[in-house]
């Protein structure tokens, strides 16, 4: 009678389904270049917005949805692309889909907040660069 070691050398189908359910590591995602500009800049306008408490919670709360989330913003990528950049969507999409992206986000977040926003104060182009002693009393 042969063994199931035996079996799983030979038929290469073995192969396959021992990694058929195979799931990657819990360990913090790390993006590529174009994912990590556009999760910066989605993360700089939370912060600038003062959303981060909130948005964190909710990023937290729906964790466990990560991945459906990535594929539901895949669904109106062509609706958001007459909004901002397709391939931003597309990039944070991808890495929305993996396991540790959740975490990321969340100390991105925080790492943004607590060296006050860089980005978050400064002026976007649409917006004039008055100050208070500009406007005449």
């Amino acid at each position: 009678m042969r063994s199931v070691f035996r079996l799983e050398n030979e038929l290469p189908m073995w192969n396959w389904l021992k990694h058929a359910f195979a799931v990657e590591s819990d360990a913090v995602a790390v993006p590529t270049a174009e994912q990590s500009s556009s999760i910066d800049l989605i993360c700089h306008e939370i912060v600038r917005r003062g959303m981060t408490l909130p948005a964190q919670m909710f990023i937290e709360s729906s964790a466990p949805l990560h991945y459906l989330g990535g594929q539901t913003l895949r669904v109106f990528e062509p609706f958001l692309g007459v909004l901002v950049d397709p391939s931003a969507v597309r990039n944070f999409a991808a890495f929305l889909e993996r396991r540790g992206a959740v975490e990321y986000i969340c100390r991105r977040l925080d790492e943004i907040q607590r060296r006050g926003g860089d980005l978050a104060t400064a002026p976007r182009p649409n917006q004039s660069r008055s100050t208070s002693e500009d406007v005449p009393s």
